[in-house]
């Protein structure tokens, strides 16, 4: 699986995409997605206004299932825990709508907003314009990756699980920090702000229903085909 690469480095920024120029924390969109690990959830909202097709790629896979069986291949206490490629980390096979997606590339729309704990700021090679679908969650600062690295949403709740995650057992494999055992992305739903309580919470009841029947079924046709 390739791995993509969230370090320090300014080659192609000069033809990069530079937006957001504005100093104060840009505004959440009202969507919000749950990845549900071993060590708790995940919850994160987006910044449509910051990085609009970033927004929609990702947030498409996750509609998609995309990230579900995916998995966190790099946690470095401190600095990032970052989830893999889709076309490379799942453990489940994709359908065809998943994997066009999936391998779309999107361009860089790099911003002046920080990279703090809880940011989202995707993975991309040295290629500016070569982000996919792998993503880092910050856990520290990291303002050497200001204006380097597509920031695209935060995380809005699941500050404990993050720590747990700090917490699990790693070795060094090359550059990467990475966690020993696999931690695994098993489902993952969405959900909006702007709904009522209750229709917030059916919805989201049916997402996790859909995205159950989704894996039962899946598992059904592995074994009985």
């Amino acid at each position: 699986m390739r791995r993509m690469l969230i370090v320090a480095g300014w080659l192609g920024l000069a033809i990069a995409t530079v937006a957001g120029l504005s100093s104060a924390e840009p505004e959440l969109g009202s969507a919000r997605v749950v990845f549900q690990t071993d060590y708790g959830d995940i919850e994160f909202g987006f910044y449509p206004s910051v990085a609009p097709r970033t927004v929609d790629h990702i947030f498409k896979l996750v509609r998609l299932g995309g990230y579900n069986t995916n998995h966190f291949f790099r946690v470095d206490k401190g600095f990032v825990a970052q989830v893999a490629d889709v076309a490379g980390g799942r453990s489940a096979p994709m359908n065809e709508e998943q994997r066009a997606e999936a391998e779309k590339t999107v361009i860089g729309e790099f911003s002046n907003v920080k990279h703090v704990r809880g940011i989202l700021s995707m993975g991309r090679y040295s290629d500016p314009n070569s982000a996919s679908s792998s993503f880092s969650i910050l856990l520290g600062d990291a303002p050497h990756l200001d204006g380097q690295y597509a920031v695209f949403g935060k995380v809005t709740k699941g500050d404990d699980t993050l720590k747990k995650l700090e917490q699990v057992p790693t070795r060094t494999e090359g550059i990467f920090v990475m966690p020993t055992e696999r931690i695994t992305i098993l489902s993952s739903y969405y959900y909006d702000t702007t709904l009522e309580k209750c229709d917030a919470e059916r919805t989201i009841l049916k997402r996790r229903l859909a995205a159950a029947a989704i894996e039962i079924e899946k598992q059904r046709m592995k074994c009985f085909a």
